[in-house]
């Protein structure tokens, strides 16, 4: 039977995924706790390592994930939170400054504000732009290391940035194909960013964490230490180029591939036994195939190895090996392989733990505590918090996000960036 969804604080998380295409319903309760009230869910025909490779098959698997929840949840989606990912993103840190014109007023959050705006027209290489400005520390009058400069008082207010530019085309790709499914994109979010919110403890983000999201084309890397975003990375490899290796060392079709792999597929060949066989049915009559285990082990540990220093790579490269006191928390589809935390332990030395995305739900759908849905989950709560931040700044504007509007009078507003704004809405 279908939950009707009641209440106007309702956010659309869609998750464009290579292998997989979800739009995940999250409402509050009462209490104020986030609730995951439904799902939907296609396979993706137009994603390739993350980025849009089809528009129109793209925009079918979208409707068809949207249809799905719609009938389930018994309302109309009418925006959502994107995720973007892919090989073409990169990261860089920047420091920016304001010089404000009095010192008797308080830095106020408009003040924040205007320094990220400033970020924002940074120069880039042709073909790129910003997708993220994260400040990570604030300097007031040369006072080094704040967090919150709100209430404080100075002239020059400086902040260290962590920058998470993407290709343009990329973006627009994605834009275009929310836009033809008949959606509003309401913001685009770093994939990692919003699959660190599902899974990680405000506890382990502050001791130092990685975060490792392997999904079907990608893996994506982000780094956390003292409640601070310090490196981010996108890995162009994941579950895909593990079924590639399986059909092409036992000789097989994709699908039958990508079943082995998930039934009877292993990270360590060492925890397999010799004596286990798999028989495959044959093609139009011909002769099954025996596969050992032990052998379908070995072909998945050699891609997850090198998964697995690609990502060591990165956490060397972020400068902060020797401070993530928490490990690694691995989540994505990719985590559902047997044996992966012992041979992220094995190669990097460091605590490894699943990550599921129900830790900071007060309800969710069964099939979203998988790790699959992180990022997904990861999209509401996001969209929840950007709705908060606006709202504390007295902000309005486009009228989206509400299932079967009808009332304008009482309706929610959401606050989109300025680039999504498409059409102009007149409340007479």
């Amino acid at each position: 039977m279908a939950e009707q969804v009641t209440g106007n604080e309702v956010i659309v998380g869609l998750d464009i995924g290579t292998t997989k295409i979800a739009a995940i319903v999250g409402r509050r309760n009462e209490f104020g706790k986030i609730e995951i009230v439904g799902t939907g869910r296609a396979e993706s025909v137009g994603v390739t390592r993350g980025v849009v490779a089809n528009i129109e098959k793209t925009v079918g698997s979208i409707k068809q994930a949207v249809a799905e929840e719609e009938h389930k949840c018994g309302g109309n989606i009418k925006s959502v939170h994107v995720g973007i990912a892919g090989q073409h993103i990169k990261s860089l840190q920047h420091r920016g400054m304001i010089t404000r014109s009095s010192t008797d007023d308080e830095i106020s959050q408009r003040d924040i504000d205007a320094l990220i705006d400033d970020m924002y027209k940074l120069a880039m290489p042709p073909g790129e732009e910003i997708i993220h400005v994260i400040p990570q520390e604030f300097i007031v009058d040369n006072e080094q290391g704040i967090k919150d400069p709100i209430g404080m008082s100075g002239i020059r207010l400086e902040a260290n940035c962590h920058i998470i530019t993407g290709l343009v085309t990329a973006a627009n790709n994605i834009h275009k194909c929310v836009t033809k499914a008949g959606l509003t994109p309401a913001d685009l979010i770093l994939e990692p960013l919003a699959s660190a919110e599902a899974v990680l403890s405000e506890e382990e983000e502050e001791a130092g964490i990685v975060l490792v999201d392997i999904g079907g084309g990608t893996t994506d890397v982000a780094i956390f230490q003292d409640n601070i975003i310090r490196h981010t990375a996108v890995i162009p490899f994941g579950g895909n180029v593990i079924t590639e290796d399986i059909k092409e060392g036992c000789h097989i079709i994709r699908n039958q591939a990508e079943l082995l792999k998930i039934k009877f597929g292993s990270a360590l060949s060492s925890q397999m036994k010799d004596n286990e066989i798999v028989s495959i049915p044959g093609l139009r009559g011909r002769e099954p195939k025996e596969i050992s285990v032990k052998n379908l082990a070995s072909i998945i540990q050699a891609r997850v190895e090198e998964i697995i220093e690609q990502v060591y790579y990165e956490i060397k490269t972020s400068g902060f090996e020797k401070k993530l006191i928490a490990g690694i928390v691995v989540t994505g589809g990719g985590a559902q392989l047997r044996h992966i935390t012992q041979l992220m332990e094995y190669i990097t030395g460091m605590d490894t733990r699943l990550g599921y995305p129900n830790e900071h739900l007060a309800k969710s759908a069964e099939e979203t505590k998988s790790p699959i849905y992180a990022t997904g989950v990861g999209l509401v709560i996001k969209g929840f918090q950007d709705l908060d931040k606006h709202r504390k700044s007295g902000q309005k504007t486009l009228l989206n996000h509400v299932y079967n509007i009808k009332d304008l009078g009482s309706a929610e507003f959401l606050i989109l960036p300025k680039k999504y704004l498409l059409t102009t809405l007149t409340i007479k």
